[in-house]
């Protein structure tokens, strides 16, 4: 039995296998990074290389997250469990973070200011001169990515989004029935307390209204920063 067929049966216990399967490790995904394709009637699973040498019961919870996702349903494991603690104990692993002095700056001022120095840095580079999604923190390997169209920007800009996501770092993510949950009501209510938050999305805006290059319609708030 596959572990890809392992993961189905333990998900859904009374019925079928009705697939083939495929399984490759590669370094082409980044790290910890995994996708899932189903093609006719065969099943195909891409694993970084680093998912090789990780506990089986560790994988099957991946790999029912990712069947839960393809198949268009709900449900929920103990090895689903153990698949989330340990994507996000992921920055426990990572060793000598990769920075840009600017970000690392911005990163800093808020790990002072709102997070009492306790949060580790993470890996904190620059991205794509995105105007869509500003800025993400990939938990699978520890990195904030931020939008090139903010390294000549205003501190006040900066500092807000890098918050932004460092509060994805800080609050982690909650999982229920195959779904993961990002944006709970203690990260909105975290993310409301930043000072003079609505005259900064209004500078946000602005900067996106002056960017922009092609688009003529310039999209809301939430729609380009949530990453």
């Amino acid at each position: 039995m596959t572990i890809i067929q392992q993961s189905y049966t333990r998900l859904f216990p009374f019925k079928p296998f009705p697939y083939q399967t495929s399984l490759e490790y590669n370094r082409r995904l980044s790290p910890f990074n995994a996708n899932i394709k189903l093609s006719k009637n065969t099943l195909s699973l891409h694993l970084n290389l680093q998912w090789k040498d990780i506990d089986d019961e560790i994988k099957i919870g991946l790999i029912q997250s990712l069947l839960l996702k393809i198949l268009k349903t709900k449900s929920h494991t103990p090895n689903i469990d153990l698949y989330n603690n340990f994507i996000k104990n992921i920055p426990l692993l990572t060793e000598n973070p990769k920075s840009h002095p600017l970000l690392e700056a911005s990163f800093q001022r808020n790990n002072t200011q709102f997070f009492q120095n306790q949060l580790e840095q993470p890996n904190l580079l620059w991205g794509a001169q995105s105007l869509r999604k500003l800025a993400h923190y990939n938990f699978h390997n520890d990195t904030i990515v931020m939008s090139t169209a903010f390294q000549t920007a205003p501190q006040e800009m900066l500092d807000y989004i890098m918050y932004h996501e460092m509060l994805h770092k800080h609050l982690q993510f909650h999982q229920h029935n195959g779904r993961h949950s990002y944006h709970s009501p203690q990260f909105k209510h975290a993310e409301n307390l930043y000072p003079n938050k609505a005259q900064i999305e209004q500078q946000i805006q602005q900067l996106i209204r002056t960017q922009k290059r092609t688009s003529t319609k310039t999209p809301s708030f939430w729609q380009v920063l949530l990453g």
